[in-house]
């Protein structure tokens, strides 16, 4: 078992079939050109591999702002769900959170869809707080 990031091509497309799960409007056919995309901007996909494939993926940034100071952002953190209860979640987000403090961060933060009660649950166990109310519209 070990964490990584991604940074082949192939390494990339192997997030896929878990990263999916969170975000099924993705399309396999043009997921590495996304995430590579996405890469230029500082996002960075970590996953957890066990038995050479990917099982826990997230898909994360490090920025700045005048609210947090340096920060690091989840935008993706999901485990496969025939993998669920073995710790993987757990795993990779603590590895998240060293990445972090190794990084200079003084916040770690992420949004969850207010639907997810398991991924709230999670979190909390985590340590995390509920620290605001995200809004958005679609334009």
């Amino acid at each position: 078992m070990s964490i990584q990031l991604a940074e082949s091509d192939f390494q990339i497309l192997g997030c896929f079939p878990v990263i999916s799960q969170l975000r099924p409007h993705l399309e396999q056919d043009n997921f590495v050109e996304q995430v590579r995309y996405q890469m230029k901007e500082g996002y960075q996909l970590a996953f957890l591999e066990v038995e050479q494939q990917a099982v826990a993926v997230a898909g994360f940034r490090i920025s700045n702002c005048l609210a947090l100071g340096k920060f690091l952002y989840i935008d993706d953190l999901v485990v496969d769900e025939l993998k669920r209860s073995h710790s993987y979640g757990k795993q990779l987000f603590q590895w998240l959170i060293e990445y972090a403090r190794n990084h200079d961060c003084k916040h770690l933060s992420l949004d969850s869809g207010v639907q997810r009660f398991a991924a709230h649950r999670f979190y909390l166990m985590q340590r995390m707080s509920i620290t605001s109310h995200h809004f958005s519209m679609e334009l």
